[in-house]
């Protein structure tokens, strides 16, 4: 009995509190603006409560109305999108190499993309810089 309660327990419902919510439905890929949000009472799990956490990022799934923002749902703007031909560059302890790549995916400055280097045509793992090129590192 004691056992049971005890799971009861920790299996319980998140409680409700402020969090941000959909206003209306966000297509994926679209930039969340301050009137796509309401701050609502809810149940949720992972929850933001901070607009400034989420206006300007760009939604990387379909954002439901009066569902849950959270922050797994949404990233950095894209700046190379799939199929885009990218700067390729590795620059390290003086070796510096460059040539084009394509993009596999799509990738905001600062996240990770495979890219497929265009010459060799193997795939390898790069981060995306401000200038939206792909450096590769060791």
């Amino acid at each position: 009995m004691i056992r049971a309660l005890i799971l009861l327990l920790l299996t319980a419902a998140p409680a409700a509190a402020d969090v941000l919510v959909a206003a209306r439905t966000i297509p994926a890929q679209s930039l969340i603006r301050e009137e796509d949000l309401l701050l609502r009472n809810v149940s949720a799990n992972g929850g933001v409560d901070d607009p400034l956490l989420l206006v300007g990022m760009e939604a990387r799934v379909a954002l439901y109305a009066g569902r849950p923002v959270r922050p797994a749902d949404v990233g950095f703007p894209a700046v190379v999108d799939r199929n885009d031909i990218v700067p390729l560059i590795y620059d390290a302890g003086g070796l510096y190499i460059a040539t084009e790549g394509r993009s596999l995916g799509r990738a905001g400055v600062g996240e990770m993309l495979r890219v497929m280097n265009l010459s060799s045509r193997s795939t390898v793992s790069a981060r995306i810089g401000e200038d939206g090129a792909a450096y590769v590192s060791h």
